[in-house]
């Protein structure tokens, strides 16, 4: 049903909407951080984004050789993992509590890892304790995502991007600018079978909201993504029956020219490149 215009009788007078108007309080003037293309490229497309603290176990002005040696342990799956059991124990923990996919000498090796790199000490009776509890892995995957695509891929970055999209829920993990184009990476640490219809929707729905030039929904899991993962994403597109995904190399997978869906076999941040070249290419002329 339209909606009807009120009577002209009860529209305000020209003189009321210009006191109205000159009563009013200026609108508050909203600047982008400098240097953050990203958050700039939100801004332009209507978005006053802001960047969140990350939930991390080490502190977030992590840099130099520190940050260095962090990132090539983040790079080894089995690492991560074990960090993640880290984590998730919240609290003190045997190096064996932490893992169920390592040896003992393996597991320890990974605690002193830890200690080395200042992000747990040594407790009583073989355990250890992370010196910065946190209350997931998510925040540290967003983190290393981040950094090598600006270490290895030359992106401007930002992560852990509050939104603030009208009807839009979630956070933007990590977005990023090159080439005058806009990438958003959803990330998600957990194993695929935790991963739940309403998730998919609402990256979806920051993804339209967004329109970023390429989206790449990240599983930092050694597991298929045909058996659940690609049949929820696969729901959620626009056009239905859906096209059947297009399969780049292992599992790294094209849902769409732009939107791209990668795990961690062999290499994440390997994947997550191969995804970004495919969808830079897309974006590209035709070849001659």
């Amino acid at each position: 049903m339209t909606e009807q215009p009120p009577p002209e009788e009860d529209l305000p007078t020209a003189r009321e909407l210009e006191l109205g108007e000159a009563g009013a309080s200026p609108a508050p003037r909203l600047l982008v951080p400098p240097g953050n293309e990203p958050l700039a490229m939100l801004a332009r497309r209507g978005f006053q984004a802001t960047v969140a603290p990350l939930d991390l176990p080490f502190p977030a002005d992590v840099s130099g050789a520190r940050a260095e040696r962090l990132v090539e342990r983040l790079g080894h799956y089995a690492f991560r993992l074990f960090l993640r059991g880290a984590i998730l124990r919240h609290g003190s923990f045997t190096p064996m509590e932490a893992t169920r996919y390592l040896e003992e000498a393996g597991a320890t090796a990974f605690a002193e890892d830890l200690v080395a790199l200042d992000l747990a000490t040594r407790e009583a009776d073989g355990r250890y304790l992370l010196r910065h509890p946190t209350a997931s892995f998510g925040g540290t995957l967003e983190w290393y995502v981040a950094h090598e695509l600006r270490g290895r891929f030359g992106f401007d970055v930002a992560a852990g991007v509050k939104f603030h999209a009208p009807d839009v829920g979630g956070d933007l993990d990590v977005v990023g600018a090159a080439e005058g184009r806009l990438v958003y990476l959803e990330m998600k640490s957990s194993p695929p079978k935790h991963l739940a219809a309403d998730e998919v929707g609402a990256f979806f729905r920051r993804v339209r909201a967004l329109r970023p030039h390429v989206s790449v929904f990240v599983m930092d899991t050694a597991l298929r993504l045909s058996d659940k993962v690609l049949p929820l994403l696969q729901a959620e597109l626009s056009t239905q029956p859906a096209p059947p995904p297009r399969r780049i190399v292992r599992e790294v997978w094209a849902l769409t020219p732009h939107l791209y869906v990668v795990n961690a076999r062999q290499d994440l941040m390997g994947n997550i490149g191969l995804a970004l070249a495919e969808g830079f290419r897309a974006l590209a002329p035709p070849a001659p």
